[in-house]
């Protein structure tokens, strides 16, 4: 054993690592991690060469040896250079990772949560693995890891010695969800809300909610069910959870037959203080991260916190320490003249649906601006809506203009729809991509403007980000006598 590793950091052995996933081992390894990403992986991590639609993870194993690797799981599609390099050859290197997930599984003793639902779900997780950090050995995936081969890695990177493990898991087909949930096994499931995200891959938003409900296939009749009783497919959700043999079903909400209720909830631009009724036990806290749709989150997240056994106070205290979620509600402060109020970019760049961006413009609205400064829009396409799409979007103008926005910049064929629905004295600019936008957006800039930048995933509206943080790291231009912008040098 590697004097600088100790028992408890290692996180499988090359014999568990063999036991679980089969396959030919060249030598031993004590991997502290695993990662199926050459460019972030940690010395002592495992590598796990996966195979995708657009890039081959063998191409990349060489690589990763460079960077501190301590294995390698690889496919018979990989020649090693060097006999010496630690290597197990299985035949199919996403059902090995799968495999050891579910030994990662087996072993633990934590309390294991599954986070789910159109919007929220990352949000939510990071709240929970916030909260249960106060109170024990907390795991969770990283950013937003909760599919195919997201889901996997994370549960087998999950420590033994675990108390607590939070998993988000997210689908876009139906049947997706099963397989996950099998994987996971989850003793609570939190629920966030259904919308239609994804409609383009289902006849309804029922099935929507069909195709969510599949998480109670990995419980068992002990587990826990924690939904939004607001939500209008509540009783869909609680009717799919009993019929897995669910008995302890929570609802969370403002509806007075939840068993998690809000009493009372003050809404500000930059956080919320709330009064709230978690299975019988009255709580009182404040949310660093503004918006009513974070307030509904944390109490289904207070809700599995106490379903979990851990303690409320601590976890209300905790709570003081959440943060947004880069791309889901951060934010960036760009200052663009010296002794002018800087520019306050809200990120919500990593993806949308009609709910979520109607939920941003609430946020957006309680933006406090100085005197001057202008409430701007940067929407990209919200994607797999199906044939509605582009009336959805064209949906967005009233919203829009309720939450007193001053201009639109926006780009994709669908966002067009919304661009045209809205009076010309609205419209910024509209182009095909997120790249050809990211300049008219920096040259429409003032003083204390808001920035509100939204879109899916698809819509790349990362590249806007990125200009933005660019400009910020220049720092404030200085200002000319007469208190006039002066002209960079």
């Amino acid at each position: 054993m590697n004097a600088d590793i100790t028992e408890q950091d290692i996180l499988w052995t090359a014999d568990d690592a063999q036991a679980a996933a089969g396959g030919e081992l060249s030598c031993p390894f004590l991997a502290t991690g695993i990662s199926i990403d050459s460019r972030t992986l940690k010395p002592g991590d495992l590598f796990v060469a996966l195979k995708g639609d657009n890039m081959d993870g063998h191409n990349f194993v060489e690589a990763a040896f460079e960077a501190g690797a301590s294995g390698a799981l690889v496919d018979g599609s990989y020649t090693a250079k060097d006999p010496a390099q630690p290597i197990l050859r299985v035949a199919d290197t996403l059902k090995a990772l799968e495999a050891m997930a579910r030994a990662a599984r087996a072993r633990t003793k934590a309390v294991v949560i599954g986070v789910t639902g159109s919007a929220g779900k990352t949000g939510t997780k990071e709240m929970l693995a916030v909260m249960l950090s106060a109170q024990g050995k907390t795991h969770a995936n990283k950013k937003s890891f909760n599919n195919h081969w997201g889901v996997p890695l994370s549960l087998a990177s999950l420590p033994a010695d675990a108390d607590f493990a939070v998993f988000e898991m997210g689908m876009n087909h139906a049947g997706e969800m099963t397989a996950l949930a099998e994987m996971v096994r989850p003793q609570i499931t939190v629920i966030t809300t259904i919308e239609p995200a994804h409609i383009e891959h289902f006849k309804t938003v029922e099935a929507i909610a069909d195709a969510k409900a599949e998480i109670f296939t990995g419980m068992d009749e002990d587990g826990i069910a924690v939904l939004n009783a607001d939500n209008p497919h509540f009783q869909r959700l609680r009717a799919a959870a009993e019929k897995r043999g669910i008995r302890k079903i929570y609802g969370f909400g403002e509806e007075e037959e939840a068993q998690s209720r809000l009493v009372d909830c003050a809404l500000h631009a930059d956080s919320s203080k709330v009064t709230a009724d978690i299975l019988g036990e009255r709580v009182k806290y404040r949310l660093p991260i503004p918006g009513k749709h974070i307030v509904m989150n944390s109490l289904g997240a207070l809700t599995a916190v106490k379903a979990a056994r851990a303690d409320l106070t601590q976890a209300v205290e905790a709570l003081r320490n959440s943060e947004a979620v880069e791309g889901r509600g951060n934010r960036l402060l760009v200052p663009l003249v010296a002794g002018q109020p800087p520019v306050t970019v809200i990120d919500e760049s990593y993806n949308a649906n009609p709910a979520s961006m109607q939920a941003s413009f609430r946020v957006f609205e309680m933006a406090t601006l100085p005197k001057g400064a202008r409430r701007i829009a940067v929407l990209g396409d919200m994607l797999e809506l199906g044939k509605d799409g582009p009336q959805l979007h064209a949906d967005l103008a009233n919203p829009l203009l309720r939450a007193k926005t001053d201009l639109l910049f926006c780009c994709g064929k669908l966002m067009d729809a919304l661009y045209q629905s809205l009076p010309p004295d609205w419209r910024g600019a509209h182009t095909d991509d997120s790249k050809a936008l990211a300049p008219l957006v920096m040259d429409a800039l003032k003083p204390g403007d808001v920035l509100l930048v939204k879109g899916s995933a698809g819509s790349k509206m990362g590249y806007v980000i990125h200009a933005l943080q660019e400009r910020a790291a220049k720092g404030p231009e200085k200002q000319a006598e007469g208190g006039g912008k002066r002209d960079a040098v």
